[in-house]
């Protein structure tokens, strides 16, 4: 494998001489010129990420790309079109030795120097008139230089490979080459063959040309250089976007790799990165250290913090916590003792969001003062980051300032001015990897304030528009949340497609893979538990306690759901010490305050399920205050619903009444069916007790009953909407016990009938 020239080089070349010659009209010359300079110069990673899919193999250009950029244009000889001119220009090249006077007659094709032409004319070398000469250090001129010095620096049998290549490379076109010279034979493709009468089944022409119809020769039309440009691609792709390297790239990498004598350091890279991916620790690990005993051995220590960097990150995705810590701070150590200040700042905000995920293993370097408080730490990012010009990282630390306020129940004005800020660095500056995030917290928030068609709209905006440009694992989180927000409507087969849209190519990926099953395996759980099928959602709930890996947010809502599950089963005690337990370690934690509340308000639930509400009076009031001052309005409404209950078993049935009223308008806005179906139930048990304190016969009695009625047909709707089979079920008792006090025996007795289809009905589904 040579290390710079290729066979297409040379068609590059000979269409490059084809234009100094000025065969090429003006009205091509555009065109020409588009498709020389997109080939010669380097490849902008940065601005070709949303042009090159990521399953393509193609490195080089095949002979049918020059024939479709110049079989269209007229030259400017009669009859003849480009193409034709450079077909004749490349079969004029029919041996190794004419392939030798070709790129010594590129000297003609640059400008002189003033040095070089005083012995021009002293030699009596004259300029053809009629050739356009390329300047020196013009993108074609300097292109031109190189190849012809890459072709002096060849060694013998690289020379040899490569004239093989070019003859595989210009085969194709033998059959068009026919038709304008009938005379030519089958080995007129060297004419030393020819000369020498030697058929193509000697052996000769066998030892030396044998090898052409391999299909390994096909691979042989790329440098060293092509192939390390491909690797810092894919190097790229796979820590922007998050993901793997497609199958078919992995094949093909390591079948140019495998052409070549010496194997780019760069490889063990991609390997580390895709074994990373992959969830291969022992491979990522042993190719992490091969890669960087290069890079050490020709670098010395410059590039070490960059290797305890990712050895870093590597033991934490791994579940490593201590090994991934020490290497993080030694990282820094190193990065303040080589004044890289680009891996120091990095360094540090990653420090920072570990030690919001697992607070447990920075309580130490709290101690010791490393990073200070969490709004110190972020301050220092900010003002770092401004100074480094790292709006990566500004704009992170912008949205890590956001959820922090969020977390603590502080203002939510400043927390959308730090989402504007970070919006607005993302746009002047093109920040595309963190638009992702930044709608993903807007979409929080407003799902935070109730606001659920804005934090769809948000989820949609960035699925629609911005998707495509940014990390793997903002699509995911993305596409997960979502399908949740489906599902509270009662969508679920809806929520189901939204989780199918992850594709296969991004499963591959074990993060993103356990990440999407933990998702998937709670909507399943809800969905048990809804039908009341408990012995399934037992089963669902031991293959989410598997990864010990997973996400805070993802081990809360696995153990509410394991609340819920025992409060099902009428299991209160073991509930209770769940709970208990749970509000232990998120107190420990300093956790989200919304995760405080919720537990909160379901303490009060499992005491009103368990006959005793007034114990849980004091904690549903707690909750109902927290939520309030942190603006988190679904809590809010969760809570009031628990206060009601307090109330409506404390006799003060016209509070919980107007309470309940005065939230509903905003309930139904959010569009959480089970949130909806609890308050019309506890707003139908206030209603109730109105009525039972009103006179018998009088009229407030029915316009109370009426309206009791009324709240359970809402929330038997509601019901109906999620299939909770428990909450149609008590609607339905509550409506026969309604129906039965008015006298109504028939509708009684149809509501008492409807209970057993529907208990008859979940059976049979079970």
């Amino acid at each position: 494998m040579s290390r710079y020239l290729t066979a297409s080089k040379f068609g590059l070349l000979a269409l490059i001489s084809l234009y100094t010659e000025s065969v090429v009209p003006s009205t091509a010359t555009i065109p020409i010129l588009s498709f020389l300079v997109s080939n010669v110069l380097p490849v902008n990673s940065n601005a070709s990420h949303a042009h090159i899919p990521l399953n393509t193999g193609k490195v080089n250009f095949s002979i049918e790309d020059f024939q479709k950029a110049t079989i269209k244009h007229v030259s400017g000889i009669p009859g003849r079109t480009v193409w034709d001119l450079l077909l004749k220009k490349l079969w004029e090249i029919d041996s190794l030795d004419t392939l030798h006077v070709f790129f010594d007659a590129l000297s003609e094709l640059i400008q002189r120097t003033p040095e070089e032409q005083p012995n021009d004319v002293e030699d009596g070398i004259d300029q053809n008139p009629n050739r356009m000469l390329l300047s020196r250090t013009s993108p074609l001129g300097s292109f031109v230089r190189r190849c012809q010095l890459e072709f002096t620096r060849l060694q013998f049998h690289d020379g040899v490979s490569l004239w093989k290549s070019f003859v595989t490379f210009r085969e194709p076109t033998q059959q068009q080459w026919k038709k304008r010279n009938p005379n030519v034979g089958k080995t007129n493709f060297d004419t030393a063959l020819k000369e020498h009468q030697l058929t193509l089944e000697d052996r000769l022409t066998t030892i030396v040309y044998g090898e052409l119809e391999d299909k390994m020769q096909q691979i042989s039309n790329v440098s060293m250089e092509d192939v390390e440009k491909l690797l810092e691609y894919q190097v790229n792709q796979m820590q922007r976007m998050g993901n793997r390297m497609p199958t078919v790239m992995t094949e093909t990498i390591r079948s140019m790799v495998e052409t070549g004598a010496t194997v780019p350091s760069l490889s063990h890279y991609v390997k580390f990165l895709d074994s990373w991916k992959a969830g291969d620790y022992s491979s990522s690990f042993d190719n992490l250290h091969r890669y960087f005993d290069y890079t050490m051995h020709n670098r010395d220590r410059t590039f070490y913090q960059y290797a305890l960097l990712n050895l870093a990150i590597l033991h934490a995705d791994f579940g490593c916590h201590s090994e991934a810590v020490a290497a993080m701070l030694e990282t820094i150590s190193t990065a303040r003792e080589n004044n890289d200040m680009g891996c120091l700042n990095y360094s540090l905000s990653w420090l920072y969001h570990f030690g919001k995920s697992h607070p447990q293993y920075v309580d130490e370097i709290q101690k010791k003062g490393v990073l200070g408080t969490d709004k110190e730490a972020l301050t220092f990012l900010k003002a770092k980051a401004k100074e480094s010009s790292m709006w990566s990282l500004l704009s992170t630390s912008l949205l890590s300032e956001a959820k922090l306020l969020l977390s603590n129940g502080d203002s939510v004005a400043q927390a959308f001015e730090a989402i504007v800020k970070s919006s607005h660095l993302n746009v002047t500056k093109n920040v595309a990897n963190a638009v992702g995030s930044q709608m993903s917290i807007q979409s929080s928030m407003f799902g935070r304030l109730g606001v659920t068609c804005q934090a769809w709209l948000s989820g949609e905006l960035f699925l629609q528009c911005y998707a495509e440009n940014s990390p793997v694992e903002d699509m995911v989180h993305t596409l997960c949340r979502s399908a949740f927000l489906l599902f509270q409507k009662g969508r679920y087969e809806d929520a189901i497609t939204r989780m199918n849209q992850v594709d296969e190519e991004t499963l591959r990926t074990l993060r993103y893979t356990q990440y999407w099953t933990a998702n998937l395996g709670l909507l399943k759980m809800r969905r048990h538990l809804h039908l009341n099928n408990l012995v399934a959602a037992s089963g669902v709930l031991k293959q989410l306690r598997g990864p010990s890996n997973l996400s805070q947010d993802l081990v809360f809502s696995t153990t509410i759901l394991e609340i819920d599950l025992l409060v099902r089963r009428k299991d209160y005690p073991g509930a209770m010490r769940v709970l208990e337990s749970l509000a232990t370690r998120l107190e420990a934690e300093e956790s989200d305050i919304y995760q405080r509340i919720k537990l909160m308000t379901l303490k009060a639930r499992i005491y009103d399920r368990a006959g005793i509400p007034q114990k849980g009076f004091s904690v549903a009031l707690r909750a109902a205050s927290l939520a309030h001052r942190a603006r988190i309005l679904p809590a809010l409404w969760e809570a009031v619903g628990a206060v009601c209950a307090v109330l409506n078993s404390l006799s003060e049935f016209d509070a919980a009444a107007k309470l309940l009223e005065s939230i509903m308008p905003q309930v139904l806005e959010y569009e959480d069916c089970d949130l909806s179906a609890q308050s019309f139930s506890f707003l139908a048990d206030a209603h109730m007790g109105l009525a039972g304190q009103a006179k018998a016969g009088a009229l407030q009695r029915k316009e109370q009953l009426t309206k009791a009625l009324e709240s359970i047909d809402r929330s038997f709707d509601e019901n109906s909407k999620i299939e909770d089979i428990e909450g149609q079920c008590e609607m339905m008792a509550k409506k026969a016990t309604i129906m039965h006090l008015n006298g109504d025996p028939v509708l009684a007795n149809d509501c008492a009938a409807k209970y057993l289809d529907i208990k008859k009905a979940a059976k049979d589904q079970l």
